[in-house]
């Protein structure tokens, strides 16, 4: 097991009937920003109960934040907190709206364009430069990101996709209340569901590093999630099923599973392009890319996918190659039993994506992805092909 430092200090308040503790999660004379995205939050009459939660403190809105969410609307929020003198922001919403917060939270205390924060961030916005980001916590509408428990976005600018990270970027708490997560179109449960089991397969189908805590964690999230994946669906107002898939989302992606461990993250960076170039939803590219990378790399990955095949998939007959053809297998016909197509082509994208997006990746220096760093953009290419 590799060396690793863990950290993460955000209070979770889980299940139902909670939005009356926001009064006592929310500092007293605190200020409030509620971000929150398209009008359903408003519709749902959701902002307008946590404005009554948070009882006699001022509050303001700002809504609009895209999926995707992009630099230009993080600056138009970061203005608006400096106009009217917010000192705390509540993220309402799934991993998008939580994102844009991260990333406008620290430009509302810098002295300079938010864009210079968000180029300083990898791997980390140097803690000199934002001390001090307005503290915020989240009401979770949607499982699927796990940006409620961690310290990074994703924001996007111009025809790319940037990560931003900074350890003072953890939410002070988020509230995951399943119930929230009802109304949520069927789309989004599936990308939720395929985000959530994709961000576990980054961090598990590695290579070995006798991380066996982590391994079962892992295990567990995968497993779960092919358990309720089609329920979660079918089923939205199940409480337990969907109870699990929000807390599955939230473990899979709050730094547990990925300690000491090596990670790939090539799956989504290439599927970020997608997303970026070809608006398809980031569950979507996942669906796509993630079985067509496990074929082109499962000689590098194979003592790892067999161990998937087997204690994930229960698949115990056959050599470690046949092991594994049937796991990735096995993992294409679950995104698909979700009705979710895992080709290229079924989005009306052939060769000329491939081209497309393998420039992208050039152009924005991802050259060396994957967990050893072996995923060139000649390897981006096969992956892509056998995606079509």
């Amino acid at each position: 097991m590799f060396n690793f430092d863990f950290y993460n200090p955000t209070y979770i308040v889980f299940g139902k009937d909670r939005l009356d503790e926001l009064d006592v999660l929310v500092p007293k004379e605190a200020k409030v920003l509620i971000t929150y995205g398209g009008g359903s939050a408003v519709r749902s009459g959701l902002i307008d109960r946590i404005v009554k939660a948070l009882g006699n403190r001022k509050v303001e809105q700002f809504g609009g934040i895209e999926p995707n969410p992009s630099l230009e609307t993080c600056e138009r929020a970061v203005a608006f907190i400096k106009e009217h003198g917010v000192d705390f922001v509540l993220a309402v919403g799934g991993g998008s709206v939580v994102d844009a917060t991260k990333l406008i939270v620290m430009g509302a205390t810098y002295d300079g364009p938010v864009i210079e924060v968000m180029k300083a961030s990898v791997p980390a916005v140097p803690v000199e430069m934002v001390p001090n980001p307005l503290p915020f916590g989240t009401v979770m509408t949607l499982p699927a990101t796990g940006s409620e428990m961690n310290n990074g976005a994703v924001i996007t600018y111009g025809d790319g996709k940037y990560p931003v990270f900074s350890n003072l970027i953890f939410p002070k708490f988020s509230m995951l209340d399943p119930t929230l997560t009802f109304t949520l179109p069927e789309k989004q449960v599936k990308n939720g569901v395929i985000d959530t089991f994709v961000h576990t397969t980054e961090q598990y189908l590695t290579y070995p590093v006798e991380g066996r805590i982590q391994d079962r964690f892992s295990e567990g999230i995968l497993k779960t999630m092919i358990e309720i994946g089609k329920e979660t669906v079918e089923n939205p107002e199940n409480y337990d099923i969907r109870a699990n898939h929000v807390w599955a989302s939230a473990l899979a992606l709050n730094g547990l599973i990925g300690a000491g461990v090596p990670q790939d993250w090539a799956t989504h960076l290439i599927g970020h392009e997608l997303t970026a170039t070809y608006h398809l939803d980031h569950g979507i590219t996942l669906a796509i890319v993630l079985p067509a990378l496990l074929e082109v790399k499962k000689a590098d990955k194979l003592e790892k996918l067999a161990q998937y095949a087997t204690r994930v998939w229960h698949i115990t007959e056959g050599t470690n190659q046949e092991k594994a053809d049937k796991a990735i297998a096995k993992t294409r016909e679950f995104f698909e039993s979700l009705g979710v197509s895992t080709h290229l082509k079924d989005y009306g994208l052939g060769e000329e994506a491939v081209d497309k997006i393998v420039k992208q990746l050039e152009a924005h220096g991802m050259t060396q992805l994957g967990e050893k760093g072996d995923v060139t953009p000649e390897v981006a290419r096969e992956i892509l092909t056998r995606a079509l």
